[in-house]
């Protein structure tokens, strides 16, 4: 009887097979992390980003001398808590991922 011993080509058609699925497999996974951090860098970067104004700085012209100063200030501090209140957010959503 003859004993029936596997062929080399049929075991090199398997290594290229499952060398080729892993390329595949590892091409994948280093797309998909790619674009997580290109998402993760927008988001970072949208924390710094300058913001666009929309006109609601813009002075009261008819406010002059002391009181004037106070309610710009009085405005300017709660545009500051406002942004940092907003920035806090979007950090804690940042991290969240």
């Amino acid at each position: 009887m003859s004993q029936h011993t596997p062929s080399s080509s049929g075991s090199f058609a398997t290594l290229v097979t499952g060398a080729v699925i892993g390329a595949a497999g590892l091409a994948f996974w280093l797309l998909n992390e790619a674009d997580r951090r290109r998402r993760l860098g927008q988001q970072r970067s949208m924390l710094y980003a300058p913001r666009m104004q929309d006109g609601s700085e813009v002075l009261n012209t008819h406010l002059n001398g002391q009181n004037g100063n106070q309610q710009l200030e009085e405005r300017v501090e709660r545009l500051n808590a406002e942004i940092a209140r907003v920035r806090s957010q979007l950090e804690q959503l940042g991290s969240e991922d």
